[in-house]
């Protein structure tokens, strides 16, 4: 299956070759691991690219501040993992998940709230989405998930470096002092091109995924 059926973004060889690591790279830690809440879809969308914020079928944009998240998909020795399925999902700009358990607030149908990706050879993956936001009782963070041969899923949570709603949010709260900027991206803000902010977030698995 191909990483997207619609839009590929242009410039992941290039952008991405200067972050591959160097020869002999020390030891990596984990990513943390979170939970994956109440809003995993109940049944995947037809369209579930690596683009949320255009939805088959619809000439509209989604709502928000459009970001590209890149990343690569690491194992604690920092080898890169080809071939793995990566998933996404988050609210839209309103603070509504796209999931019937969720309403009361209006929903962007603009906005295709779950995506996934397929690592390339170099275990590299790509998304273009919203800068997420906070809804009631939750920091802005990006549901993910990894789904590799033989392992079960892996699932965390990206929170946005520097957010003072971090301090507050009770589930950031419990990834251990040491490892919270593990879980965390800085969402940069671009001065030029489609999106407006860009985010890099290397995700390192460990030997046993939310064990």
């Amino acid at each position: 299956m191909a990483i997207s059926r619609r839009y590929w973004l242009a410039g992941m060889a290039g952008g991405l070759a200067s972050i591959l690591p160097a020869a002999g790279l020390a030891r990596l830690l984990a990513t943390p691991p979170g939970p994956a809440g109440p809003f995993y879809p109940t049944e995947l969308p037809l369209d579930d690219d690596n683009d949320l914020t255009h939805v088959a079928g619809r000439e509209g944009v989604a709502k928000g501040e459009i970001t590209d998240l890149t990343g690569r998909l690491l194992d604690t020795n920092g080898d890169t993992i080809p071939g793995a399925r990566i998933e996404i999902w988050q609210c839209d700009a309103n603070g509504r998940y796209h999931h019937p358990r969720d309403s009361g607030r209006s929903l962007d149908p603009n906005f295709q709230g779950f995506g996934h990706a397929l690592t390339d050879a170099q275990g590299r993956y790509r998304f273009r989405t919203i800068r997420p936001v906070p809804y009631p009782g939750r920091t802005p963070h990006i549901h993910m998930a990894v789904f590799t041969p033989g392992d079960r899923p892996f699932v965390t949570q990206l929170y946005i470096q520097g957010e003072p709603r971090n301090r507050g949010d009770f589930l950031f709260q419990r990834i251990p002092v040491e490892a919270r900027e593990r879980a965390m991206a800085a969402f940069v803000a671009e001065a030029q091109g489609e999106a407006a902010f860009s985010a890099m977030f290397d995700l390192v698995l460990g030997v046993t995924p939310n064990a």
